[in-house]
């Protein structure tokens, strides 16, 4: 089976480094921005399998992103995990609307970012396999 292409979006080059390493040691292919409008890009231009992304970036913030995913066909279909240091529920809910996996709270536990990603990609994976 071909490995999982995520992509980490977070405008904290540290966090992007830590996501980064530890996704890739569980041996995901790994691809990174550090803002909505890199993001977008790379995500018209390469297959991804799944965003992890931070809402509060300068420029384009995950909002935007959120917004521009759901406009575009082709980019509504990759799912998205979201992280944020914002209030949980007031994010959770605001998610709902926006078709995202999975909110966790910054700081946020590893364990819990590898399960909610195993699960993301497990149901892309089942509804690609439904959809063929």
């Amino acid at each position: 089976m071909d490995q999982h292409c995520i992509l980490i979006v977070d405008d904290d080059p540290g966090i992007r480094l830590l996501l980064v390493t530890y996704l890739r040691q569980r041996g995901f292919q790994l691809l990174e921005a550090h803002n909505g409008r890199e993001a977008l890009a790379i995500m018209r231009a390469v297959p991804t399998d799944l965003v992890v992304m931070d809402l509060a970036m300068p420029e384009v913030s995950g909002w935007d992103v959120l917004r521009e995913r759901m406009a575009d066909a082709s980019l509504r279909r990759i799912p998205v995990i979201i992280m944020s240091a914002n209030n949980i529920r007031d994010v959770t809910a605001r998610m709902a609307v926006k078709h995202v996996h999975a909110v966790l709270e910054k700081p946020f536990d590893l364990v819990a970012l590898l399960a909610a990603v195993t699960t993301c990609l497990e149901d892309a994976d089942q509804s690609a396999h439904a959809a063929a």
